[in-house]
């Protein structure tokens, strides 16, 4: 392993890729650390341990590396683009003209990431109004529920406007340096931008997750908890690396006097191929009726008005609740087959192996393949759909069985920091393979 690492650095080009990664990413830890301006000290001080004492927005505040809990400029993080890019890739399935970009190759691609952009401001510009409306104005409480004993905090203490003006103009200009930043890493760099960023944010954290609890529980609750981890690491790596691999072969076609196909390969399946989507897609979908129940406005503790804002604050807002920990894990599995349906479309590959002369041995080309495929995809979907809920709602119910204040590497966190790893780590192998060099994977 230490072989490898120097091997890494001797290649000049891949050292100076590294180095402008690392040089990129402490850009943004610095923007994290950096306040928007206009903003009241104590009111962010207050609102951040309220962040940081429940599930609902602790989502945002988690991809944000904290930035979200402390109201920097990069307060909301790289969630526009993600729901941006996810929303672009749903419409590619609806809207012919952004399916024939799709398949344009990279003039067509570079076109979408274009909209993409411009999808991401307009996101980010509804979010950032409507986060300076709430928590400027103190209309906040019902993100942080009843059973949290949070301070209804006001942000902006002089007034909305025009105090407002410059946080959303700060918050949305946040985002777009993000955006860059992602793109500067991807096309200069190793790896993707957008997920190193994401990487980050969420493991930014650990080291003092990791020293709260030994200060908290001491050694034989740490001890255990970092066994725990590893296993869950463990765990998360062979699932992201597990396929089903369905067999192809091509038949033989003889062009002039060349012969062509008759190889064989496969169709890799994914187990986990919606990834961490499922998790944004559930949590996003939560905060829905946080802010319905706060669009109703202040109730008298009685009538309708009430009982929502009761119902809310003891099951949508409480990660401690059971109901809520169910419902969320049955989200993610429901939004795991939603996402692999438009990530992998069976009559499409089917007619794409008729088109290339391919065939899956003992399957009929045509209608027969395209059932094979849906159902090899649906049986598979299941058990990778089961251990993201599972990895999802493990800190929930450690919190909810225990007395264990905070479990730092579960959940989003390690689906997301493994996944982006294995991904860095297959790149640098191929870097490494190319001037015969030995890599990191067997």
């Amino acid at each position: 392993m230490i072989a490898n690492l120097k091997n890494v650095f001797k290649v000049a080009d891949l050292r100076n890729k590294i180095l402008f990664t690392l040089g990129m990413l402490a850009l943004y830890r610095f923007g994290v650390a950096v306040r928007v301006p206009g903003i009241d000290a104590d009111a962010v001080n207050q609102f951040e341990e309220g962040v940081k004492s429940q599930g609902a927005l602790g989502f945002l505040n988690l991809f944000s590396g904290g930035a979200f809990g402390s109201f920097s400029i990069f307060a909301l993080g790289i969630m526009p683009y993600i729901t941006a890019s996810i929303i672009m890739q749903v419409l590619g399935v609806v809207i012919p003209k952004l399916e024939k970009l799709q398949q344009e190759g990279a003039s067509g691609q570079r076109k979408i990431t274009q909209y993409t952009r411009y999808l991401a401001i307009g996101i980010a510009t509804l979010q950032a109004t409507g986060l300076t409306f709430i928590f400027g104005q103190g209309r906040g409480s019902a993100f942080f529920g009843a059973a949290q004993s949070v301070p209804n905090v006001r942000l902006l203490q002089d007034g909305m406007w025009p105090r407002g003006y410059l946080v959303i103009l700060s918050l949305v200009a946040g985002t777009a340096v993000i955006m860059w930043l992602g793109e500067m890493i991807s096309q200069r760099c190793i790896g993707n931008g957008m997920s190193m960023i994401i990487m980050a944010s969420v493991v930014s954290d650990l080291p003092f997750s990791y020293y709260s609890i030994l200060e908290e529980k001491k050694w034989f609750i740490f001890v255990v908890l970092l066994l725990l981890s590893i296993g869950i690491v463990v765990a998360v790596v062979r699932v992201e690396l597990a396929q089903r691999r369905i067999p192809v072969q091509f038949a033989k076609r003889v062009v002039g006097r060349r012969m062509y196909g008759g190889q064989n390969t496969y169709i890799p399946l994914k187990v986990n191929q919606s990834g961490v989507v499922p998790i944004i897609f559930a949590s996003s979908v939560l905060l829905l009726p946080v802010l319905l129940s706060n669009m109703l406005g202040a109730n008298d503790g009685t009538g309708w008005r009430a009982w929502v804002q009761r119902n809310v604050d003891e099951y949508i807002v409480n990660s401690q609740n059971i109901v809520y920990i169910v419902l969320f894990a049955l989200m993610i599995v429901a939004f795991a087959y939603f996402y692999n349906s438009i990530a992998f479309d069976p009559i499409r590959q089917a007619d794409q192996l008729r088109r290339q002369g391919g065939f899956i041995p003992g399957i009929r080309p045509g209608p027969q393949t395209e059932r094979y495929l849906g159902k090899a995809v649906n049986r598979i979907t299941l058990p990778g759909a089961v251990f993201v809920a599972v990895i999802a709602i493990l800190p929930y119910i450690l919190l909810w069985a225990g007395d264990v204040q905070s479990f730092p590497f579960a959940g989003t966190t390690v689906l997301i920091a493994v996944g982006v790893a294995l991904e860095l780590m297959r790149q640098i192998d191929s870097q490494l393979m190319l001037r015969n060099y030995e890599g990191f994977l067997k």
